[in-house]
């Protein structure tokens, strides 16, 4: 099969990404395999790729928002069958006997695995998958648009939740790539009313298409102050200007995996008055089984930049150097564009 393989981590306009041809994996005890149809291209990746994330073993195979066709299960597998559509996302193992897996924070697990960054991700024609760990996808996104939402959604969906938003609270969000424009879409269903900060002119458009209030410049102050905010950008330099941005009893949640160095907070102008800074780690199976259900109810409108999966590369620069606005998705041969999916048993 052709796979994207992390090569030599580094500046992503300095090809740190191989493309090579690889054996197909095969399922093992309660996995399945899945032929895959399209990959979300996500920030994560890109932080593999340039070395902010360490990769975990050599030449990993990137991707965590793969949605794919299950064509062979392994041994004791039971929950899909072969045809079955499946979404693969960043969390793919967890110990189940921890103290947080005990209490119901998964994402905290001490002993997790990860989807491209631990084991091979979708950034190739087959991946494979312990099938607790697959989602079912709803029929209302096909297989394009439901890609984004298996990070960028679920990721989003988290930060929301964790920023502590009060019904028909206002809403500041910081940076608005692929997952923020899902989070906004949340907001806005529930009742907020969202103000979005991003340097981008063409997101700015976006974003008051899709319904915010205002959309300015990243380091501007909102129209008005905040009850809670979200940082996607992964810029440090914009968590004292959304701190400062909030009322009294404000949450800031920060949403990336990698984040630039925070600088100095005045603790009078940023955290006094009860004001919260939290993270965001991951998420848990519940959080996606959630998001989902809500973003096919809404249903979310899904912007998204098709690349065909031999320019993989090429998606990564784009992010990178913000030519995309929305969620770039890799297809592979097997996708919609592609020719008709075959039956392996």
């Amino acid at each position: 099969m052709k796979a994207w393989v992390v090569r030599r981590p580094g500046a992503i306009d300095g090809g740190p990404l191989a493309l090579i041809d690889r054996k197909e994996p095969m399922p093992g005890p309660k996995e399945v395999r899945v032929r895959v149809s399209t990959c979300g291209v996500c920030r994560t990746d890109l932080h593999l790729a340039e070395g902010d994330l360490r990769p975990k073993r050599p030449e990993v195979v990137p991707g965590h928002e793969v949605v794919g066709r299950v064509d062979a299960v392994g041994p004791g597998a039971v929950r899909f069958g072969i045809g079955d559509r499946v979404g693969v996302a960043w969390l793919r193992h967890t110990c189940g006997r921890c103290r947080y897996c005990l209490r119901r924070a998964e994402n905290l697990c001490v002993g997790p695995r990860f989807t491209g960054w631990d084991d091979d991700g979708g950034y190739a024609e087959y991946a494979v998958v312990d099938e607790d760990y697959a989602y079912a996808l709803p029929d209302a996104f096909d297989d394009v648009h439901a890609a984004p939402l298996l990070c960028a959604g679920i990721i989003g969906y988290r930060a929301l939740r964790r920023s502590a938003l009060p019904p028909g609270g206002r809403l500041g969000i910081y940076g608005f790539g692929a997952s923020a424009h899902l989070a906004a879409q949340v907001a806005l269903h529930e009742g907020a009313t969202v103000h979005v900060l991003t340097r981008s002119a063409e997101a700015q458009r976006q974003a008051l298409a899709l319904g915010a209030a205002s959309a300015g410049a990243a380091g501007d102050a909102p129209p008005e102050p905040l009850d809670a905010a979200i940082l996607f950008a992964p810029v440090g330099d914009l968590v004292p200007v959304a701190l400062a941005a909030l009322e009294a009893g404000g949450t800031l949640a920060v949403a990336g995996i990698h984040l630039t160095d925070v600088p100095p907070l005045n603790y009078e102008r940023h955290l006094f008055r009860e004001r919260t800074l939290t993270s965001v780690t991951a998420n848990t199976r519940q959080d996606g089984e959630e998001f989902l259900a809500v973003a096919a109810a809404i249903p979310l409108q899904v912007r998204v930049v098709p690349f065909p999966l031999a320019e993989a590369d090429r998606a990564l620069r784009d992010l990178a150097h913000d030519r995309i606005t929305g969620a770039a998705v890799l297809v592979t041969d097997a996708g919609p564009a592609g020719p008709a999916r075959r039956e392996r048993v």
